[in-house]
């Protein structure tokens, strides 16, 4: 008898809910009070080179676009430096050291702390439907890529068009680009119009990898206007905020993995018509951790005292006055790495300052052509200054930068007693932020978590290098002439 009258049960509680939602949302479009939608696009590993943000080689029409219907901000941050932690932050409003999130995809994945909920299941209580759509295919479950244990069907779909008729939608987009593999550059005219940080070594190799990204960067526009003018085409523009960003910064050396600006440093806009002037440029700081509570805010939910994001659109805010982010293991790279950035300086803490930035990275090895050209170049003491710094057997222990004078961050003032006022009160600050946030950080994973994952870790990159063919334990200078045919240089 139970058997039968649970799934009857089921059936008419899902009707009558349906019912009623259907009831609300015709009340609320005869009120002329549709609740607002939210749309998320979301691009891999993308740093601030767009036409808007004063980039001249490389072409961003949509993200343009974007940005003159809306507001740009100058100064968003991510909290990590690599997408499993970043993602895990800001789709929580928390920082994911708070969360035990902070290693690069954990391998034994634990729920969220008791009283800790994801952005989707917050939208989803308030009768929205909620959707993460996958750019790449075209169908299926966008890339979530977090560092804990989801609810069952966290995802009502993988599409807005799946939702009940007048239900709103907290819909995210994920696109691949311009996360590696690059697509090829075709413009031969760019290769001459790239800007090269200092860092970097002015070489044919180096300019074709960053052609390359500028013309995958290109593609994540592409998708960026599919989905822009859907909203045109659907009717749905007017009543969207839509919430445009990278979930970290560029994937080249010193960026990617690292707390410098360039692995943190993502574009952002928000477009909202009739809410925010279009064409908008806001110079405060924010974090990607705001992007939760600002969205909630804007739809007329409540913000959850859980989280440690800020609404940035609320009355009065013009920007942080401190961006803090961390770096922990990424892939199989070991570190702890904490920092704090002001309008002017920046402070990294090295808790494993005997491992050099270029320890072992299998990933960064595999995909990376300008690490190896910089690894050869270093031997035949080719590099200058600033771009030796980056091969140095090891890393200070504490790193201090003026941002003004130094925005490439090559002039460490951490041991210039000049700046000794400014390093204290900035090392404390860190230190205050590690204790009142929980810092999960300092509980590092076991000697044989470690051992398992650098073992398989190695064991993907000996495949990734056979299917080259090539030798995991190739010679830098072998491995550098295999990446001058793959980028078609001398």
């Amino acid at each position: 008898m139970k058997r039968l009258f649970a799934p009857f049960l089921a059936t008419a509680l899902a009707v009558f809910g349906l019912l009623i939602f259907n009831s609300s949302a015709l009340s609320q479009e005869k009120d002329g009070a549709k609740k607002l939608n939210v749309l998320w696009l979301v691009s891999d590993d993308l740093g601030v080179e767009a036409g808007c943000y004063g980039d001249k080689a490389v072409s961003t029409p949509n993200v343009d676009r974007l940005a003159a219907e809306g507001v740009r901000y100058t100064h968003a941050y991510s909290s990590a430096p690599v997408c499993s932690s970043s993602r895990s932050a800001f789709i929580t409003g928390m920082y994911q050291t708070s969360i035990g999130a902070q290693h690069h995809r954990t391998r034994n994945l634990k729920p969220l702390p008791e009283g800790v909920r994801t952005l989707p299941e917050l939208f989803k209580e308030a009768g929205y439907f909620v959707c993460n759509i996958n750019a790449k295919t075209g169908k299926g479950i966008g890339k979530e890529d977090y560092n804990f244990i989801t609810p069952e069907n966290l995802y009502d779909g993988d599409d807005w068009s799946q939702r009940a008729e007048g239900q709103p939608f907290f819909a995210q987009v994920q696109i691949f680009e311009p996360h590696r593999t690059f697509d090829k550059n075709e413009d031969p005219d760019r290769l001459a119009k790239i800007e090269l940080p200092p860092y970097y070594p002015d070489h044919p190799v180096t300019r074709a990898d960053w052609a390359n990204y500028l013309a995958s960067v290109e593609e994540m526009d592409r998708k960026t206007g599919e989905f822009l003018d859907r909203l045109e085409q659907e009717g749905l523009a007017d009543n969207t905020l839509v919430v445009f960003f990278g979930d970290h910064g560029r994937p080249h050396v010193r960026g990617k993995q690292w707390l410098y600006d360039p692995g943190l440093h993502t574009p952002l806009i928000l477009r909202w018509p009739g809410h925010l002037e279009p064409g908008e440029v806001r110079d405060g700081q924010v974090s990607l951790i705001d992007l939760a509570p600002t969205s909630l805010a804007a739809a007329g939910l409540e913000i959850p005292g859980f989280m440690q994001g800020v609404d940035i659109l609320a009355d009065g805010f013009e920007g942080r006055p401190e961006i803090y982010a961390a770096r922990d293991r990424c892939g199989d790279a070991v570190d702890r790495i904490r920092c704090v950035r002001t309008e002017r300086y920046k402070y990294i803490r090295n808790f494993m300052p005997e491992l050099p930035y270029t320890q072992h990275s299998g990933y960064k090895k595999q995909q990376y052509p300008v690490l190896t050209l910089m690894e050869v170049m270093q031997d035949q003491g080719r590099l200058t200054p600033e771009q030796a710094l980056f091969m140095a057997p090891e890393k200070p222990e504490e790193e201090l930068y003026d941002l003004e004078a130094d925005p490439y961050e090559v002039h460490n003032l951490a041991a210039d007693p000049a700046h000794a006022e400014t390093l204290k009160t900035l090392r404390g600050k860190v230190e205050t932020w590690i204790d009142e946030t929980n810092d999960q950080g300092r509980f590092l994973e076991t000697d044989e978590e470690i051992k398992a994952i650098k073992e398989e870790k190695y064991a993907t990159f000996e495949r990734g290098m056979k299917r080259r063919g090539l030798k995991a334990d190739i010679s830098d200078r072998k491995y550098l002439d295999w990446w001058k045919k793959e980028l078609g240089v001398k």
